[in-house]
């Protein structure tokens, strides 16, 4: 039996290869908008999973658990039943606490969706925390270097 992959790092950016099932779609067969959350999710937990920094075990060792405090979305082209497409994660800026993701799901060279979130460590008290140095050093494989913070996605 074969794990489910967690995808690769390529060009400086995590790949996460995905289908588009029938549960993803609305009536018309093209994936439901809100979906796209989900598939950008599953994106930035593979690339943890991959770097060896899954969500449970920050939980458990350092009480550590990430929350997005802003998303960004442009939806440029559908994707439809059954097609493959690919979810592409890379980093921005790293600050104490939070850092800045980038995203976009692809079909083949062309994009259908571009993302730009900023995600946040949180304690188990709620509180931000510091980014653990160990998840820090990890991350900075997919930082896409001289990236500013952006508060707009970049058409």
């Amino acid at each position: 039996m074969t794990a489910p992959t967690s995808g690769r790092i390529a060009d400086g950016a995590h790949v996460l290869p995905l289908r588009v099932y029938y549960e993803d779609t609305d009536a018309a067969g093209i994936v439901y908008y809100a979906n796209w959350l989900r598939f950008l999710e599953r994106g930035r937990t593979e690339l943890l999973r991959l770097l060896g920094h899954e969500h449970s075990a920050l939980r458990e060792a350092r009480d550590v658990s990430w929350v997005v405090r802003r998303c960004a979305i442009d939806y440029l082209k559908p994707a439809r039943l059954d097609e493959s497409i690919e979810i592409v994660t890379s980093c921005g800026e790293l600050r104490g606490a939070s850092l800045d993701m980038l995203q976009q799901a692809r079909r083949g060279e062309e994009t259908l969706v571009r993302a730009e979130l900023t995600v946040a460590c949180m304690g188990a008290a709620g509180r931000p925390v510091r980014l653990p140095p160990h998840v820090r050093t990890a991350l900075a494989q997919v930082v896409v270097s001289g990236s500013p913070r952006s508060r707009h996605i970049r058409i």
